[in-house]
């Protein structure tokens, strides 16, 4: 069969491998530049539809859905000159390297952004690749990845988590609980549930003690979501990995000056990173604890 051929072929050459993933990583990395770009903005006008309608400004909604923002179309341009991105300027990495950063109409320098997105999704999945190996567990955490990239950005960016991709991975994870691909059906349960109410709890009590909030829904979601993938036992890990980075960038980010103190830092980046880490390594980092405490 072609597939039998192909994982044969794959696991004779783990080069092959490793250079097929970084390929598929930069391609699905220029993709999730485009996501998050246009998602908060799609998000953004169907507020705004949803608003005009109920306030009864139909003429407004309706020229709102005249050309509706979607992640394939309008066709890429170039912000300052209109220029349509034609497809050899839109290979991952190599057409910044090759128009030397600039638009090559307008000569408009481009955002180093893209490109590290699209570098940093290949580096990501090939270490996934490279810890996890040819297994059923390979493609479902290359996903995961994939989704957990696109999340932390736009959240960093707009400090929105967007249902739109949370809520499908969290569906996600309780299917895969259904073959034990990270965990069973009962950890991965009790996980989602036990993710999003942890949260939800800290969430109602630090408003209760301070009166404001101090971090949004998206966050329980997310957590939620860790949980359906790999069980409730990996949750104290991940808010502990997520609260440790938080605290050491957020007083990096002050005393640089680059962030000012009282405004709410999203919390969602560091969490996406702690539950990729448990993700890959959680399993290593217990065994770690447990040997350095004496317990094993």
């Amino acid at each position: 069969m072609p597939g039998q051929d192909l994982i044969a072929l794959f696991q004779a050459s783990p080069g092959l491998l490793y250079a097929t993933v970084v390929a598929l990583g930069l391609i699905v990395g220029s993709f999730l530049n485009v996501v998050i770009l246009r998602l908060p903005r799609i998000m953004e006008a169907d507020w705004r539809r949803d608003c005009a309608e109920l306030s009864a400004e139909r003429e407004a909604a309706s020229a709102e859905s005249e050309s509706p923002l979607s992640l394939s179309k309008p066709p890429s341009t170039c912000p300052t000159c209109g220029h349509r991105i034609r497809a050899f300027e839109n290979i991952p990495v190599l057409s910044y390297l090759l128009l030397r950063g600039r638009c090559s109409a307008c000569k408009t320098p481009i955002s180093a952004r893209y490109p590290i997105i699209e570098a940093a999704t290949g580096l990501l999945s090939l270490i996934v690749v490279m810890q996890l190996g040819l297994s059923w567990q390979m493609p479902a955490a290359l996903l995961l990845t994939w989704a957990l990239i696109a999340l932390a950005i736009i959240d960093y960016d707009t400090q929105l988590l967007p249902d739109s991709i949370t809520l499908p991975m969290l569906w996600l994870g309780l299917i895969l609980s259904l073959f034990g691909l990270f965990a069973d059906s009962h950890a991965s349960i009790v996980g989602a549930v036990a993710g999003y109410l942890s949260l939800w709890l800290v969430f109602h009590l630090f408003r209760l003690i301070t009166g404001k909030e101090g971090m949004g829904y998206g966050d329980f979601k997310l957590l939620g979501l860790f949980g359906a993938w790999l069980g409730w036992q990996t949750l104290p890990q991940i808010i502990l990995l997520s609260a440790l980075t938080g605290a050491v960038i957020g007083v990096a980010l002050i005393l640089s000056g680059r962030h000012e103190q009282g405004k709410p830092l999203p919390f969602g980046p560091y969490l996406a990173a702690a539950g990729w880490i448990s993700l890959l390594w959680g399993k290593d980092i217990n065994d770690a604890y447990l040997r350095a405490t004496g317990l094993i």
